[in-house]
């Protein structure tokens, strides 16, 4: 039987490091493929900054926000299944946490018109965007405001042109023009009330240094947000990684190749990962082989990466459930934690917490209610958590991914594994259990693939 990981708790936690007893140092790169590749840096949000709430509030706040993001995609979903339109939006570069921009997910920093963005990535959308000037109402960010009029590269995309037509359906907007302009307006809404109203424009967007130089893209489209509100933290925008036509990958897709894969790096200060444009495989530092499994085709959730989950196990238990292979679940940068469907969540629990019985219980938080509290704890052995796909690739939930910490002394513990409501929503793959993993998307031949990989942008 192999050994639980034992993870090292010390007894105050400004920033929680994990460590393991043992780790597999097996390496295994694909054959190389003579394509253009991108790296960029790509962090984690930093809880370990000061800022005016306490750690444990902000602990506590990024759970119960990311319920909202869960019930976003669950509508958005749910109306594409339906016909119905929402008017949403839907190289190597460094990945880093949003932390310090007060935000819940990855960022990574670009040049757009020549001038540094910092965005979002989330592969459940689709449109990237910026915040403009001049602003009718702006959220506070850290960089200054993109102004179109200091780029000689900015072109405003005409309301009566094809490319407005088309781009207003590929992001649901029906709204041709707005009454003071020709330019192309759009109008993005997400389920919490947040929203992005601006008008679609081009410009050029250097995404950092490429292994044969270029990473210039020109007439990339973007929206121009000139009126925006809700939870992006102070980020200056975001950047859209879906399936959809106006996305990165689409857009440099004769230059990448439709491929792109991220490692997330835990959440600890400092760590930093990457995104990864192109399908050139020397550039991984995985630490064990890929397993790959199929993308599943649905005309209706076209731009959403959506995998059959078959089976997961806990230790060297399997769980059992009707529910596997039966229904869709949707890998998401966007959302944190994990969602299940109820019978299979209710299996997790149970099974988890029968192999970690030694531990005493502690009270749940919001969506989380397999909680424990170890603060009078130096170190535990936590059982495995793996999750099978179709073609029997497998996820190995990072030490990282397994436990989500609602208090940094370590007295309120929960599985970072959550139940939706009911048992026919979408499933979710949340950032918070694909840490330290390579998750490459290869959107040419339809599969998303996993291998181990210690973050670390070099």
């Amino acid at each position: 039987m192999k050994p639980g990981i034992v993870i090292l708790f010390p007894l105050i936690l400004p920033c929680l490091i994990f460590s393991a007893a043992e780790a597999n140092s097996s390496t295994s790169q694909e054959e190389n493929e003579d394509l253009t590749i991108l790296e960029l840096e790509i962090k984690h949000r930093d809880f370990c900054l000061g800022k005016t709430s306490t750690l444990d509030e902000r602990l506590q706040e990024r759970v119960i926000l990311d319920q909202t993001q869960v019930q976003f995609l669950q509508t958005r979903i749910k109306n594409l299944l339906a016909g119905e339109l929402l008017t949403t939006s839907d190289t190597q570069m460094p990945l880093s946490s949003g932390t310090r921009l007060e935000i819940l997910n990855y960022v990574i920093t670009v040049q757009l018109g020549g001038k540094n963005m910092t965005v979002i990535v989330d592969t459940g959308s689709d449109l990237a965007w910026v915040q403009c000037q001049p602003c009718r109402s702006c959220y506070n960010q850290e960089e200054p405001l993109f102004d179109p009029s200091n780029s000689l590269s900015y072109q405003s995309i005409s309301c009566n042109s094809s490319t407005c037509k088309s781009l207003q359906q590929e992001t649901g907007t029906f709204q041709p023009c707005w009454h003071t302009s020709s330019a192309c307006g759009y109008y993005v809404s997400y389920g919490d009330g947040s929203y992005n109203r601006g008008e679609l424009a081009t410009d050029s967007l250097d995404l950092g240094k490429s292994h044969i130089g270029k990473s210039r893209i020109d007439n990339f489209v973007f929206g121009c947000g000139r009126s925006n509100k809700g939870l992006f933290g102070e980020a200056s925008g975001l950047m859209g990684l879906g399936k959809g036509n106006v996305s990165l990958i689409s857009q440099t897709s004769t230059l990448f190749g439709g491929v792109f894969s991220y490692c997330l790096p835990s959440t600890d200060s400092g760590e930093s990962g990457s995104l990864i444009l192109g399908r050139n495989s020397s550039v991984y530092r995985n630490e064990t082989p890929f397993s790959y499994t199929k993308m599943l085709q649905d005309s209706q959730l076209s731009s959403f990466y959506m995998l059959n989950l078959t089976g997961i196990t806990v230790g060297n238990s399997s769980l059992k459930s009707s529910s596997f292979g039966e229904n869709e679940i949707l890998i998401d940068s966007g959302t944190v934690i994990t969602r299940l469907p109820p019978s299979i969540y209710l299996g997790l629990k149970d099974e988890f917490t029968k192999q970690f019985s030694g531990y005493p219980s502690a009270p749940g938080f919001s969506i989380l209610d397999t909680c424990f509290n170890l603060s009078g704890y130096k170190e535990v052995n936590l059982p495995t958590l793996r999750m099978q796909f179709e073609g029997n690739a497998e996820l190995e939930v990072d030490m990282n991914g397994v436990f989500y910490f609602v208090k940094a002394d370590g007295s309120q513990v929960c599985l970072a594994f959550a139940s939706l409501m009911y048992e026919d929503e979408t499933a979710i793959i949340g950032n918070y259990q694909q840490k330290n993993l390579r998750v490459v998307y290869d959107t040419k031949q339809s599969v998303v693939g996993f291998a181990k990989e210690q973050c670390d942008f070099a």
